[in-house]
């Protein structure tokens, strides 16, 4: 979306005649339909802000250079930039509460609120990134500055864990209370991680979005990006697999300092390919803040609440939409119906020109506020979705340590292990999605892209209901077992729940990336990107509510009592399932009633239809 509305351009515009508006005469009708160029003091800089979105949605370079042609190059660097950077990432956060408490000795409040509070902080923190590489920066040059923070952070991370003096002695008998570390030991160790922090933060947010950029918009091979965004998340978990196996055992049973490193060697060689390859990039600049054209739209609407969309005699209101004769055309976004307050912002109610930027928007700037207004309640359900798979790490874990973990004898399965075999459940479901699934959707749908992004996700949640219900079935035959005299089940009992949350976290995660970036409005694309992390942190803070609520309502010893086998861990997977499907039913109105972002091929007349609802 540009910035203010002005000249420097023409205005395309429907037939019909405007109405007497919030205080202004009628603007005459003229036979070609178009309303005389404007002028104004800020129209040159949205004319610029135009032609750069036009140059942006063409994949165009930033100098406005002739478009460069696709190659893999630029989108397998950011795959491996992707890898190396879970890799390095999860090193990290995986092991956080252990080195909190094994290495500088914090008491076990203090490591789950400082864990807390970086896990916060660090899922928020994109959604700022996001914000300055819409606004300000661009995706590339916040990649770039992201990477310097990342590094920075990494390395002092590093120092801190191998230099003696910036941690506490090591010799502490077992048993026996712990000196904590020093105010400066914590303090060097804090620096480290925020400044990761905010350097993951950068990347999470602009990375994806930039990749997908690499790509042409090519209506006939949707197949080329949508793999594109399996890959990019199969790389994520790989890197959390690789991670939460070799990383972390070589940080607990050899040295946190090798670990650390090894996190740190792996985003070096990530940063060297990255700025090695920019001259393979399709690097796209900023048009202006798209918070401030947001406000713009709602403003010009709420001044012109009075304004009529239709007269009497059934004559259609003048709708301003620019007309740059040039790229812009084939991606302007076309009129939709419903939210028809929001059409207010671009009704004429008096020449063009005597109206100011924060009267009159164009039909495009409209029409990306409402796609954020209708992607809002579909972000609704994928908080409670996200808090519906956060049982894999907590509720499951806790069934699985109450049960037998042997295989095969003398074998025994770490319990939390089983989170790590669901990425390799994950990798398998991403090869099935794109080998077998998709192509075979394909051919019945006639679709190039087989299943719609909201039908995928569907498909996920409706996935993680299975999932759930599942795990109520096992923990109910296991309390039979227990109580009846029968024994301790097998853990191997929960490979199917891990199966479906792994095939339900494929679809509707893949998916979701998807959406949020193909929905969003051009300027918004990193921010829209960003919400699914943000839902991701949500989804936490609901899981944690719901779990203080039974546990106030169920008493002792409660549902998730202390002790499993005196609790009710069946009830409370029963009760998510039916959270789960209650929000399968609501995302699935939703999705019905979704209207999809429309791109028009070309700058057809906007008329106000007395049909929209």
């Amino acid at each position: 979306m540009g910035g203010g509305s002005g000249g420097g351009r023409r205005s395309r515009v429907g037939a019909g005649a405007a109405e007497t508006g919030v205080g202004g005469p009628l603007l005459p009708e003229t036979q070609s339909g178009m309303s005389p160029p404007p002028t104004g003091g800020s129209n040159g800089r949205h004319q610029r802000q135009q032609e750069a979105v036009s140059s942006m949605e063409s994949g165009g370079d930033v100098s406005g250079a002739a478009t460069k042609r696709f190659t893999w190059k630029g989108p397998v660097i950011v795959l491996v930039f992707e890898l190396l950077e879970s890799i390095a990432f999860s090193g990290v956060a995986l092991n956080l509460v252990v080195y909190l408490a094994t290495v500088l000795h914090g008491s076990t409040a203090f490591n789950a609120a400082h864990v807390d509070t970086w896990n916060g902080t660090t899922f928020v923190v994109p959604v700022i990134g996001a914000f300055l590489a819409d606004s300000y920066w661009g995706k590339y040059r916040t990649i770039l500055a992201s990477i310097v923070f990342y590094l920075v952070g990494l390395v002092l991370l590093t120092v801190s864990a191998a230099i003696p003096s910036l941690r506490p002695a090591t010799a502490c008998q077992v048993g026996q209370p712990c000196a904590p570390a020093t105010k400066t030991q914590f303090s060097v160790f804090f620096a480290a991680l925020y400044l990761t922090s905010v350097g993951t933060g950068g990347v999470k947010s602009a990375l994806l979005p930039f990749g997908a950029e690499q790509y042409d918009d090519d209506a006939q091979r949707p197949e080329r990006k949508q793999a594109f965004f399996s890959w990019f998340f199969a790389a994520i978990n790989l890197g959390i697999f690789v991670a939460g196996t070799l990383v972390s055992w070589l940080e607990q049973n050899v040295s946190w300092a090798l670990g650390f490193g090894i996190g740190t060697g792996c985003f070096f060689v990530a940063a060297l390919a990255f700025v090695a390859g920019t001259p393979c990039y399709r690097v796209q600049m900023p048009t202006g803040s798209p918070l401030k054209d947001i406000i713009r739209v709602l403003v010009a609407a709420v001044r012109k609440r009075n304004v009529r969309m239709e007269r009497d005699d059934g004559a259609a209101v003048l709708l301003h939409e620019d007309d740059d004769d040039g790229n812009g055309e084939q991606h302007r976004l076309s009129r939709t119906k419903g939210l028809r307050c929001l059409d207010k912002a671009a009704a004429i109610v008096v020449k063009a020109e005597q109206e100011g930027e924060w009267s009159l928007c164009t039909v495009s700037e409209v029409e990306g506020v409402k796609i954020l207004v209708r992607m809002l309640p579909i972000w609704v359900t994928c908080v409670l979705y996200a808090a519906s798979l956060g049982q894999m790490t907590t509720t499951f874990i806790q069934q699985g340590m109450a049960m037998d973990t042997r295989l095969g004898g003398r074998f025994k399965v770490p319990v939390a292990s089983l989170v790590s075999v669901e990425v390799v459940f994950m990798l398998l479901w991403v090869v099935l999605h794109d080998a077998a699934i998709i192509p075979a959707a394909r051919r019945l749908t006639g679709r190039p892209g087989g299943l719609t992004q909201l039908q995928r996700m569907g498909v996920g949640r409706f996935l993680v209901v299975l999932a759930l219900g599942t795990a109520a079935l096992v923990e109910r035959r296991r309390l039979r077992g227990i109580h009846g005299g029968s024994g301790t089940m097998s853990i191997a009992w929960q490979v199917p729940q891990f199966v479906l949350v792994a095939g339900s976290d494929v679809f509707c995660g893949i998916a979701q990336l998807e959406f949020f970036y193909g929905e969003a409005p051009a300027a918004m694309r990193s921010i829209c990107s960003a919400f699914s992390f943000l839902a991701l942190s949500l989804g936490f803070y609901v899981n944690s509510l719901v779990v203080t609520l039974v546990a106030a309502v169920t008493k002792r010893p409660g549902w998730l009592a202390p002790d499993l086998n005196a609790g009710h861990l069946d009830y409370y997977f029963w009760l998510w399932t039916i959270i789960s499907v209650a929000n399968l039913l609501l995302y699935m109105v939703l999705a019905a009633r979704y209207t999809p972002k429309q791109v028009a091929a070309a700058v057809e007349p906007m008329r106000s239809s007395s049909s929209d609802e």
